[in-house]
């Protein structure tokens, strides 16, 4: 049975003047699939996703998200997805229940579905004592984790994550991609940026975009095979001196 394309993306470039960012790329991801999308900094991933979640658009080319065309039903394609970037999206003068319930509202839930979503994650999240405590009282891990949960509080098809393990240690790391996983085992696409090399051996594909390019995509098995080498970090090193 053929997998079903969750994002399509053809030719999608995108250009500031005279510098071109993104450059004419094309990949298709597939449902329940936890894609890496790696490159180091400005080789244009983060410009990338942002055409992908509707807040830039492109210059020429293609992208479709969720069924919706990011160039004219940017809106939409907006509320169709979840997203977490690497500054956690919450507010750190509002308490832990009313980050959820703002959240909920954002996403147009109605206000029992809140009710019932908030006391749900609260319990998931094991925060019942401190869910009335200010979120910047929470540990960076926590704060994380939060971040994740409310991120799916709408049931998104897909979550885009944007470098969403930065600055946490090894074993907070290791907590949040059972949650990734646990995720995508129950249908969501996970899309992720990461410049943690050891966490692409975790994704289901990899791309490695450089100068704009997507250089590479496939497994992390394929690729480690394609280029001889025994880790992903050395894939990203073989790539970026072959381009130079």
């Amino acid at each position: 049975m053929e997998k079903e394309k969750i994002i399509q993306v053809d030719k999608l470039t995108k250009t500031f003047g005279d510098f071109t960012a993104v450059k004419s790329i094309t990949f298709d991801v597939y449902k329940g699939e936890i894609f890496g999308f790696l490159g180091a900094n400005g080789a244009g991933k983060t410009t990338a996703m942002k055409m992908l979640i509707g807040i830039s658009n492109p210059t020429s080319g293609k992208a479709i998200v969720a069924g919706l065309d990011v160039a004219t039903q940017a809106d939409l394609v907006k509320k169709s997805i979840g997203y977490m970037s690497q500054k956690f999206s919450l507010y750190d003068d509002l308490t832990i229940k009313e980050n959820i319930t703002f959240f909920g509202g954002i996403y147009g839930l109605s206000r029992k579905q809140i009710k019932e979503k908030t006391a749900q994650l609260i319990t998931e999240l094991e925060m019942q004592n401190v869910a009335n405590n200010l979120v910047s009282s929470l540990p960076l891990g926590w704060k994380q984790k939060l971040s994740f949960s409310a991120a799916l509080l709408h049931e998104p098809k897909i979550v885009f994550l944007d470098e969403p393990t930065g600055g946490v240690d090894p074993i907070t790391r290791r907590q949040f991609w059972e949650m990734i996983y646990t995720q995508a085992y129950k249908g969501t696409t996970i899309f992720v940026t990461t410049h943690y090399m050891d966490e692409a051996e975790y994704c289901d594909r990899v791309s490695i975009m450089v100068e704009g390019v997507i250089e590479a995509l496939d497994t992390p098995k394929n690729l480690k095979k394609q280029f001889n080498v025994d880790s992903m970090n050395d894939v990203f090193l073989k790539l970026a001196r072959n381009v130079e």
